[in-house]
């Protein structure tokens, strides 16, 4: 059973709220990992509670020629953010530009000799309040927490209940979200992770 996580107030993200990207209510991601490595195809995000599944954004990465973009969409197709290395950063990073240049996010890597410690950094949509996202796990396992300000926000398991067998195959993994904070930033954080991990 997933944990039950409080909801966030006011709603997290570098975006405004809106109702296809933040949610009153826990929603549980499913992600897929390697998938650019594996495919170069894009893919969709989508959330699988209690057998309700809906599609809640895209990740574009054959569409843009540079390897290290990769361009998250609304399932209309408007453009949410590209996200692409930083160059000549020692330890990866990573940052989100959107269309506007108003909702950016940067992800920086700490060194760890075991597991996986990155921090997200952005401006707070809903009151302009400077933000930073601790992730820290093993990213190897799939096993990771997402907090803000001493909160739980998200975390991250290769199982949900029994939902892998159901829809699931080794590439796929579970993101629990709390109540009013952005899918598609964390979705964001996971393949930025992800895309970390492989070049380790």
């Amino acid at each position: 059973m997933p944990p039950q996580l409080a909801p966030v107030n006011p709603p997290l993200g570098p975006r405004p709220a809106t109702a296809d990207f933040f949610r009153p209510q826990q929603v549980t991601l499913e992600m897929k990992e390697k998938v650019f490595s594996l495919s170069g195809d894009d893919f969709t995000v989508k959330t699988v509670d209690e057998g309700n599944i809906t599609d809640v954004c895209q990740c574009k990465g054959k569409a843009i020629s540079a390897r290290d973009k990769k361009k998250f969409t609304d399932m209309q197709g408007n453009e949410l953010f590209t996200l692409e290395n930083k160059l000549l950063s020692f330890n990866k990073s990573m940052r989100g530009v959107s269309p506007s240049g108003e909702h950016d996010f940067e992800v920086k890597g700490h060194f760890k000799l075991l597991g996986t410690h990155s921090t997200c950094s952005f401006t707070n949509a809903a009151n302009g309040q400077e933000v930073a996202i601790e992730i820290k796990g093993d990213w190897i396992d799939r096993s990771a927490e997402m907090t803000w300000d001493g909160k739980t926000v998200a975390t991250i398991a290769r199982s949900f209940f029994n939902v892998r067998e159901i829809l699931g195959d080794q590439q796929t993994y579970f993101v629990t979200v709390a109540p009013n904070v952005d899918l598609s930033l964390i979705a964001a954080l996971c393949v930025s992770l992800d895309e970390r991990a492989n070049e380790d």
